[in-house]
């Protein structure tokens, strides 16, 4: 059994790769049952999170475990740890075991640019990262994948890690710079992608313009919110998955009070890889939102195994 290695990952999984191929392995029949979830409590820490996510399709499958675990924060340690088991679907050998924080991080930041190159103006340029952990610091490099991104904003609860994310950022080439003025930013951006953990809104509706388009990433379950009823209400809304619209607080909430309707929600990830581009994105907010699925791991697997 191959063992793959965060930085086996980095090597067989760049960016231009994976929005190139990715869209082609999602499109395949593959099954993939709800992920379990599981509160996982400890006294004096903030709930944590254990999911199992299992699929397969024609020759393989696989399933990631993954712990989040909010209160690594304050142990500067990730929120995210995970490992992904590859195995052969008509044996049931075990072909590989992958850092599923790597894999999870790049197939995640993939997803959301493949969602862009169909969503945002082809002359997008400014990024705001709103969010500054593992997934946000991945995002700018994948949508330079699919769009000129030269100028990266950043915005954090905890402005000195906004900070370190902008000084890596401009290491590699972007005019990148931590922000306090949310509002602001938010205003001045072409795409507006939010990775947190936030249980509060952090994106106003108020703020946004046609032609814009947002990533929500972070947010899995339903006590998490990333963007206001007024956001949702005025976007153009697409999802990676059916699941997000019972799994996620930015979605299940406004569906329940009528903010939006399930008539809404224009399409899925895999509509979107059927799609060179939508039309009239500039006469729209175009959202896309992410809750995570398994098929995405395992197509993202398959390609490293290649």
């Amino acid at each position: 059994m191959q063992i793959l290695s965060a930085r086996d990952l980095i090597e067989r999984l760049p960016y231009d790769v994976l929005v190139r191929d990715l869209p082609a392995l999602l499109l395949r029949k593959t099954d993939s049952p709800q992920r379990h979830v599981h509160t996982v409590h400890q006294a004096g820490e903030p709930d944590a999170t254990l999911l199992m996510m299992p699929a397969w399709t024609e020759g393989f499958g696989g399933v990631k475990i993954v712990n989040v675990t909010p209160g690594n924060a304050a142990r500067s340690l990730p929120a995210v740890t995970a490992s992904y088991l590859l195995f052969d679907a008509v044996t049931g050998e075990h072909r590989a075991l992958l850092d599923g924080g790597e894999l999870t991080a790049r197939r995640t930041a993939a997803v959301a640019a493949i969602a862009a190159d169909r969503l945002a103006l082809g002359h997008a340029h400014r990024l705001l990262l709103v969010g500054s952990g593992r997934i946000a610091s991945e995002l700018a490099f994948a949508y330079r994948a699919v769009r000129d991104i030269r100028t990266v904003e950043v915005y954090s609860p905890t402005h000195a890690n906004a900070e370190k994310l902008a000084h890596r950022l401009r290491d590699h080439g972007f005019a990148a710079t931590a922000t306090e003025d949310l509002a602001y930013a938010v205003q001045r951006a072409d795409i507006v992608a939010c990775a947190t953990l936030s249980h509060t809104p952090l994106v106003k509706g108020e703020w946004l313009a046609q032609g814009q388009h947002v990533a929500l990433i972070g947010g899995y379950t339903l006590d998490m919110r990333e963007a206001d009823d007024a956001a949702m209400a005025r976007a153009s809304i697409w999802v990676d998955s059916h699941a997000a619209l019972s799994e996620a607080g930015d979605l299940a909430g406004p569906l329940s009070h009528g903010i939006i309707r399930f008539e809404d929600i224009r399409g899925t990830l895999p509509d979107l890889c059927r799609e060179a581009r939508v039309e009239r994105r500039e006469d729209v907010i175009t959202l896309f939102k992410s809750v995570g699925e398994a098929s995405q791991d395992l197509a993202a697997a398959a390609i490293a195994l290649r």
